[in-house]
């Protein structure tokens, strides 16, 4: 059956309802069927999460395949591996990953296999054809863009051309572009004293394969606990020609069980997996379906927690910034109690890296998912969180500048998109559906296994690039896209109500305006999508405070009325109404009465705003037992006077107040935005994940750093068709 999607928009200050809600035909099956068909798939498959899936490597295999028996018999340890070289070629003599053409990987993968087959002496015309196509195109080597190094890339292959020289493989070696690769394996040895690699973990063991002169006996020592040298096949198959240590052949072993004979260039990647998975799916607007899941990744994320951070694998010593800072910002934002103290141990001048020892160390993916985890503070933060905000702000502001955004990590479909939104629409005042809609257009997924390389590939933490399927498939996008459908459908009928509302009862008479009342709704819908939360939205609120507020204005203040404004209080169609709403009102409209300016009831607003959406939802009088009243009185106190201060600070902009007014507003509301965050996430002492009441204060203020941040909402293209 036909279904409408919204058309690709391009940038955050586009972003309209009425574009949220315009159809585009494309075609869905059955849904809801089809929906849930797909959620009940993907629940299952994060139930099963185990140690990661991922695509296998030619180059690991490879140097796996090289094995011989370790009891002097003849032939490969490993046959399987032998096997899959065999049966891996691509059309044009290479190896390497079949969809996407990046050189280096083309480059070593098939030298890697070619080594391997000319070793065991078989083969010989897949030999050939592998040897043509590096003849062909070693010179490619000078010509990819620094960003898209392979990582570890300037280790391996000069020793891999060693073996090749001695194998009497005939390939340019005297080619101008391995002088450099030559030059930078020195200059990244050199960071790296041999007393340090054999003395504690380094990024260096997930290369020792393209190392010599090793001390062999204390390396084994470095060992990740599943027997591996930092998960890599092929480090620790060198480790095992040159030791025969049991515990390296058990994990190779198992790999080897694992994937049929292939080996991929990391195993395993448990962390890793678990916290892309849960940031896709919050994105991807479909988190509230997978509720359980995704409290059991988080917990097992949060049992592998370290003072140092995390790694792609709860085996490995050596820790990164990407998956600490994805960690960081996923734990704190479901109440887990993580230090920002740890991002000290990426930090060096002034600068954040990776991972230590990197030749190029700063790159887009790991600084954007450390500027996301950044701007999730709480009073009383170590300092280092600042500094990694502002450095990793600059960072991706300067790479858009010059227009730089490849990366060395990751070649996603639209890694710039990402970055923009980040950027332009902090974290605060981000909200839900905006960014999923966003994101459908940014998401790696595809109809087939091409489009799915292409959306998402992950240059591995050494050499190659990985397919992740947990986070990375087709089913993710096909049921968000569902999802965000199912809501168009229901906010075109929500909005039509309320059209209908809104003009049955005059409201134009005072005050009220048709563009404004779109504003309101756009903000609501974007805020509770939910189906099941339909009785928490807060559009009729927002439009009858707005014609209110319209009225007084008008009128010059409350006192001045001669209308009997209780009888517009009336107008809210909702069964729901109640004594605790009518007391919500009229605390509202005191406000006015003594203040008398609608920025200075800004506050006031928000606060009406939260209790109508606790009383609708029925949560308003179990919300007072839980909490006792000063958390409460102190969540209500933030809130209000966070939306005030955002309300004044787009006054004096627009006035042309001095820029020092303008710098202590945002302190301000700065410093009691993370207090807010703080009491929201961790700090009431009754509050658990699940509560819904203290997050609407969150809500409502996003909702207002969102328009303020576009202040001028309804005068541009934001609402037009």
């Amino acid at each position: 059956m036909a279904t409408n999607f919204p058309t690709p928009i391009h940038s955050p200050s586009t972003m309209c309802v009425k574009t949220l809600m315009k159809p585009k035909t494309i075609y869905v099956k059955d849904e809801p069927r089809e929906t849930n068909s797909m959620i009940d798939t993907i629940g299952a498959k994060l139930r099963s999460i185990e140690e990661g899936e991922i695509s296998i490597s030619a180059y690991d295999t490879a140097v796996v395949a090289l094995l011989k028996k370790p009891d002097g018999g003849e032939g490969p340890l490993f046959p399987s591996s032998i096997d899959w070289i065999i049966q891996n070629q691509l059309s044009d003599g290479s190896w390497g990953d079949e969809f996407f053409f990046m050189i280096r990987d083309r480059i070593i993968s098939t030298l890697a296999c070619v080594v391997a087959l000319t070793s065991w002496n078989i083969h010989n015309d897949k030999c050939e054809r592998g040897l043509l196509f590096i003849r062909e195109n070693m010179w490619r080597l000078a010509d990819e863009e620094e960003d898209w190094m392979l990582v570890g890339f300037e280790i391996a292959f000069p020793s891999l051309l060693d073996m090749a020289k001695d194998l009497g493989l005939d390939i340019p070696y005297d080619e101008t572009a391995l002088k450099e690769i030559y030059a930078q394996r020195t200059r990244k040895l050199a960071k790296i004293p041999r007393d340090v690699l054999h003395a504690m973990p380094t990024t260096l063991l997930h290369s020792l394969e393209g190392m010599v002169d090793l001390d062999w006996e204390k390396l084994l020592k470095l060992r990740c606990l599943d027997g591996s040298f930092h998960c890599s096949p092929a480090a620790t198959a060198t480790a095992f020609k040159e030791t025969g240590d049991t515990k390296c052949f058990e994990y190779l072993d198992g790999i080897i069980r694992n994937f049929n004979g292939g080996v991929p260039c990391i195993y395993p990647l448990d962390v890793y997996e678990r916290l892309w998975a849960v940031d896709r799916l919050t994105r991807l607007g479909i988190s509230r379906h997978f509720t359980r899941e995704i409290g059991d990744c988080l917990d097992y994320i949060y049992r592998n927690w370290t003072p140092e951070g995390l790694a792609h694998t709860k085996n490995c010593p050596v820790k990164d910034i990407d998956d600490t800072g994805m960690g960081f910002r996923l734990l704190r934002l479901h109440g887990y109690h993580v230090d920002p103290c740890v991002l000290r141990h990426f930090e060096k001048d002034g600068k954040f890296f990776c991972l230590h020892g990197e030749s190029n160390p700063s790159s887009v993916t790991p600084m954007y998912n450390t500027y996301r985890a950044a701007q999730v503070t709480f009073p009383g933060d170590d300092d280092v969180i600042r500094r990694a905000e502002v450095f990793c702000r600059s960072f991706l502001l300067q790479r858009r500048g010059t227009n730089k955004m490849k990366d060395k990590w990751a070649i996603a479909k639209d890694i710039p998109g990402e970055v923009e939104y980040a950027i332009d629409i902090p974290w605060k005042a981000s909200l839900p559906r905006i960014e999923t809609r966003m994101y459908l257009d940014q998401y790696g997924g595809g109809g087939d296994l091409e489009d799915l390389h292409h959306n998402w590939l992950f240059v591995g933490l050494k050499l190659y690039i990985l397919l992740m399927t947990l986070f990375c498939n087709d089913l993710y996008l096909k049921a968000a896209k569902a999802d965000f459908s199912n809501f168009q459908r229901d906010s075109r009928l929500e909005l039509n109500d309320l059209n209908r509302w809104f003009f049955r009862n005059n409201l134009e008479k005072y005050g009220g305006n048709p563009k404004r009342e779109l504003t309101a709704y756009f903000l609501a819908s974007a805020n509770i999508f939910e189906p099941e939360r339909a009785a928490e939205g807060w559009a009729y609120t927002a439009v009858l405070a707005d014609t209110v507020s319209s009225y007084f204005r008008r009128i010059g203040g409350p006192k001045n009325s001669t209308e009997n404004l209780e009888e517009l209080i009336d107008l809210i169609p909702f069964d729901a109404t109640s004594g605790s709403l009518r007391e919500a009102w009229k605390q509202w409209l005191m406000s006015w009465t003594a203040k008398g300016s609608h920025e200075l009831v800004e506050g006031d607003t928000a606060l009406l705003l939260v209790r109508a959406i606790e009383i609708f939802s029925g949560r308003h009088v179990s919300t007072e037992e839980k909490l006792n009243l000063w958390e409460y009185s102190q969540l209500e106190q933030l809130t209000s006077s966070i939306c005030c201060k955002l309300s004044r600070r787009v006054l004096a902009q627009n006035n042309g107040e001095s820029l020092d007014n303008v710098e202590d507003l945002d302190r301000q509301v700065d410093l009691e935005t993370r207090e807010l965050t703080w009491r929201v996430l961790q700090g009431c002492s009754a509050i658990n994940r699940e509560n819904t009441s203290v997050a609407t204060f969150t809500m409502v203020f996003s909702n207002n750093a969102y328009m303020n941040r576009n202040s001028n909402i309804g005068e541009n293209t934001y609402f037009r068709y």
